[in-house]
């Protein structure tokens, strides 16, 4: 699978970790920084995976920083972005079974990077599972919500 993923500092030696086994377990992926443990902002780096989603480049993506709390309230900022922070397996594939998760988030001073390679095995091998009217119900709700405060110029309705 083409992946695309970032950290900031915080998530930068564990982005390293994943990203290395990830590819050698045969999937392409992009990475979009941070390129080393320089102080540096995670909403830039959130930005950059939601907009390399957004344009097609992959169709799933991993952030990583400190806590995974930050990158994560950045990224579903970007609509289309379904991100979800998961340090555990059965988050990492149920976050993309039932709705459609397209970006996993770790935090690095959480896991380590056994549990992180689980969780981004779980999150890729994972389906949306379109089938039950309830996923889809649900889905769809979460759809009409994100258009319902967003206009075409990317500015927010007001409520």
């Amino acid at each position: 699978m083409k992946l695309v993923i970032a950290s900031d500092h915080a998530g930068f030696p564990l982005k390293e970790e994943v990203r290395a086994y990830l590819a050698q377990a045969g999937h392409e992926v992009a990475d979009l920084g941070a390129y080393n443990a320089e102080p540096s902002d995670y909403p830039d780096f959130a930005e950059k995976v939601g907009l390399a989603l957004k344009r097609g480049d992959a169709p799933r993506g991993i952030l990583i920083c400190g806590s995974g709390v930050g990158v994560c309230v950045a990224a579903n900022k970007i609509p289309g972005i379904r991100a979800g922070m998961c340090h555990d397996t059965y988050s990492s594939h149920q976050g993309v079974e039932h709705d459609d998760m397209n970006v996993i988030v770790l935090g690095a001073r959480i896991i380590g990077s056994a549990l992180a390679f689980e969780c981004v095995n779980a999150f890729v091998g994972a389906k949306f599972i379109a089938k039950e009217e309830r996923f889809v119900r649900r889905f769809n709700k979460v759809l009409a919500i994100e258009a319902k405060y967003q206009c075409g110029d990317g500015s927010k309705n007001p409520a």
